[in-house]
């Protein structure tokens, strides 16, 4: 697995095969098998692992904040600046679906505690639809940060600006 995270994060791509994990690792083209069934098993366990990674990174940013949901979405953003093929191998439904992984074990834990965040964090009557709010516009961003596509199509926009008037717009 720990390969596979290896190659995602150098080659960019979310395509890389079997064979090439394998050979990252030093094993033959079959041992992966005998772990993960099938390629997208082995997928599933590396979007896992970085579910985890980005957990951990949202929870830090939070821990000695004063201004914890702001820090989390510029969290997010870094996150996915950072680390653009993990951060998009996590939303690739289309790879993991039919993994077998329960991916949703981990996503939904870190919604939930997003919800909750908003909720000590905010008067809303609504920290549900604040958090599904936030996270849309954060992760707009974060998708558009983590291409360039951003800065190419606002040329001149502050993106830690903007992050902060989404988050001041989400919560509301």
């Amino acid at each position: 697995m720990r390969a596979g995270i290896d190659l995602l994060e150098e080659t960019g791509s979310a395509d890389i095969g079997l064979r090439a994990i394998a050979r990252r690792a030093g094993v033959s083209h079959g041992a992966p098998r005998r772990w993960f069934p099938t390629h997208r098993s082995l997928l599933a366990a590396i979007a896992e692992q970085g579910l985890h990674d980005l957990t951990d990174a949202l929870a830090a940013a939070a821990e000695t904040s004063e201004r914890a949901i702001t820090d989390v979405a510029h969290a997010y953003v870094e996150f996915a600046r950072c680390r653009p093929a993990m951060f998009t191998l996590i939303f690739r439904h289309d790879l993991l679906e039919g993994s077998g992984a329960e991916l949703r074990t981990v996503s939904r834990p870190l919604f939930s505690w997003l919800v909750d965040l908003v909720q000590q964090s905010t008067a809303t009557s609504d920290p549900a639809g604040a958090a599904a709010a936030l996270w849309v516009g954060i992760h707009g961003i974060a998708m558009l940060s983590s291409t360039g596509s951003l800065q190419l199509a606002t040329s001149g926009v502050n993106e830690d600006e903007l992050i902060d008037r989404v988050v001041g717009n989400s919560l509301q």
